[in-house]
């Protein structure tokens, strides 16, 4: 399975009883799949089969759908149907007219069909069976692009975040090449101050020892290194699966944020948190990268 962002667009088309339909669907980021449709109130009975297609397709997202219709430009089969009664009330109404005012009847057939309501224009009956079938036909059609376009989109913050994960990597494993010098410098410049201190009398070195191994159980960062690394290798691992993992991985930034804030707080060099505001930095990327996947 392939990382998909959560934005997308995608247009399907199709026509059905002599009209043309465009359905467009877009998706910007959400914490779960939330829907809507703009469909005319006549095909309001189209949502409900448009949403299944489309949460059999997406797992998260604000997934928005709009469906147009306008005429078709190919000639379409039409009905000419005459209304028999108001024909005969036009008549009725014409011959009264003569009657009683001495005029003319001049109501021939053209004249008849012009007038109002005489003359009914339909199009081809389409029941709501088939107008479903041809929409969802056109939904999947939309389907395809919009999906294409959220893999391609995917693509790129895979990528981005692989080079994010790498350097975080390689950050810790300087983290864990400085760490020891710290303990050793603490210890060394211990010593010049008691040296100072005391003067010419000898330094007791176990209360030196003890004294040094306090100060690096203190600043021990090893497990914190290791949680560290074990969510780098879930997180690499999570992206290569793919399929629907951003809340996974908002997890595993969290966990990842607090290690790198752990090692902060212990750290007794300027280049460990120098690297550690770095290392915050490109955490934070992430962060705002998976938000947008799905």
């Amino acid at each position: 399975m392939t990382v998909k962002s959560m934005t997308g667009f995608g247009r399907g088309t199709g026509s059905f009883g002599g009209l043309d339909f465009t359905i467009d669907i877009k998706s910007v980021n959400h914490r779960f799949f939330d829907f809507s449709a703009r469909i005319y109130k006549d095909y309001a009975f189209l949502e409900e089969p448009i949403k299944k297609r489309v949460a059999e397709a997406v797992s998260r997202g604000k997934v928005d759908i709009y469906f147009h219709t306008e005429k078709s430009a190919e000639e379409t089969e039409l009905t000419a149907k005459i209304d028999q009664n108001l024909v005969r009330a036009y008549l009725d109404a014409a011959e009264q007219l003569k009657n009683n005012f001495d005029v003319h009847n001049d109501l021939a057939a053209s004249r008849l069909l012009t007038l109002p309501d005489v003359l009914m224009i339909t199009q081809p009956d389409v029941s709501d069976e088939e107008v479903t079938a041809a929409v969802l036909a056109g939904v999947d059609q939309a389907l395809d692009a919009f999906l294409a376009m959220r893999e391609a989109e995917g693509a790129k913050l895979k990528a981005d975040l692989l080079d994010n994960l790498r350097f975080i990597a390689s950050s810790v494993e300087r983290v864990e090449e400085l760490a020891p010098a710290s303990v050793d410098t603490y210890r060394q410049r211990l010593e010049e101050k008691l040296r100072e201190i005391l003067e010419d009398r000898n330094v007791d070195e176990s209360r030196l020892l003890t004294e040094v191994a306090i100060f690096a159980d203190k600043v021990a960062v090893d497990e914190e290194t290791v949680r560290l690394r074990s969510h780098l290798s879930q997180f690499e691992s999570w992206l290569k699966q793919g399929g629907p993992i951003g809340k996974k991985l908002d997890f595993l930034v969290q966990e990842m944020n607090r290690e790198i804030n752990t090692i902060g707080s212990k750290c007794n060099s300027i280049e460990i948190t120098k690297i550690v505001v770095d290392v915050k930095s490109c955490i934070e990327k992430i962060r705002e990268q998976i938000q947008n996947v799905e």
